[in-house]
């Protein structure tokens, strides 16, 4: 762990309790790679585990095209979620604890049992698939106006906020996923639509590459964590007054409103 690691850390942390967002670190320092950005955002979540949260989760994030275009790169990324990050079905959620939200619809997909890479594969996934839930990720920057690359976000948590859980849990045996449609809502109004293969053809997929690169830090996915496979389109920014609502068809749907 290198001084600036932690100093970025520190920085980050500090962003998110503040809501007052720092400079793009790139920006400060070009020589960040990939893995100092994941050292940042693990040395953040032990910082958490002990404040004294929990981790609930994980999050896959960049596996659309549309996401990936916006930042130009060619790969996922991954984040954490933790337990004060859970907002209920229906909740209200105070805008100005945020910093610039977005949100992105997503099929959550809870385990039955540990996921340990290398070579995990989709048929993996889907058999250690307890159920799925609709969800809306609220993702958030703790960096200036989204000035982001690949190594901001990563270092930022995948630039994770929130995460609220619809009530509905679904079996997947009967299920499609890679076709199973999205709708997305704001104030009543159609704002994007999507798809499961939106999520590296399949949501499972994702998961899939999630589970394998974990295993580079020596993490796991565990049985009963919540996994976020990714957006099924591009985020939709939201301001004080909306009420946003994803339906995912037979798998149910979920809202929430920001006031």
């Amino acid at each position: 762990m290198t001084v600036k690691t932690i100093d970025f850390a520190n920085e980050l942390l500090e962003a998110e309790e503040t809501r007052k967002p720092v400079d793009p670190l790139t920006s400060r320092d070009p020589g960040l790679t990939v893995e100092d950005a994941y050292g940042i955002q693990l040395e953040i979540a032990k910082r958490k585990v002990e404040q004294g949260k929990t981790i609930i989760g994980k999050k896959v994030g960049l596996t659309s095209v549309a996401m990936q275009k916006m930042l130009n790169v060619d790969e996922p990324d991954y984040g954490h979620l933790f337990d004060d990050m859970r907002i209920e079905n229906n909740a209200s959620i105070n805008i100005d604890s945020l910093i610039s939200p977005k949100v992105e619809a997503e099929i959550g997909f809870v385990l039955s049992e540990d996921l340990v890479g290398p070579n995990i594969t989709y048929i993996d996934v889907l058999m250690a698939t307890k159920y799925v839930v609709p969800t809306i990720e609220i993702i958030d920057s703790r960096v200036a106006d989204w000035k982001i690359k690949l190594i901001d976000t990563v270092a930022d948590n995948g630039s994770s906020a929130k995460v609220v859980v619809g009530d509905k849990q679904t079996t997947i045996n009967n299920v499609d996923l890679r076709t199973n449609s999205m709708v997305l809502f704001s104030n009543d109004e159609l704002i994007a639509t999507g798809a499961g293969a939106a999520a590296l053809g399949h949501p499972a997929h994702a998961i899939a590459w999630l589970a394998n690169k974990l295993h580079d830090f020596g993490i796991t996915l565990k049985k009963d964590e919540l996994i976020l496979p990714g957006a099924l389109s591009g985020a939709v920014a939201v301001s004080a007054g909306d009420t946003i609502k994803a339906d995912f068809g037979a798998l149910g749907s979920v809202s929430v409103h920001f006031e």
